[in-house]
């Protein structure tokens, strides 16, 4: 990891780059010793925690449902509803 100031990483933004890219390093931009941003490769957040990845608890779900029926009948709803 490559801890720098904000300074230094606008003076040094391609070189920095370049390591992200072709290192696959973190540089941490530090603003009066307080973390402000990482800089990371996108291939190293994709693989770490993509939303859209099926959770291994659940692949083999399968949840059955008719959005055509009603899940109430006229008489159940509540009158807010109606």
């Amino acid at each position: 990891m490559i801890v720098v100031n904000t300074y230094e990483a606008k003076t040094r933004l391609s070189e920095l780059l370049r390591f992200v890219d072709e290192k696959n390093e973190i540089v941490r931009i530090c603003r009066n010793g307080k973390v402000m941003a990482d800089i990371v490769s996108p291939r190293k957040t994709k693989a770490k925690n993509n939303p859209l990845k099926r959770h291994p608890e659940i692949m083999g779900v399968k949840i059955k449902c008719n959005l055509a029926s009603p899940v109430f009948s006229d008489d159940e709803l509540p009158d807010y509803m109606r």
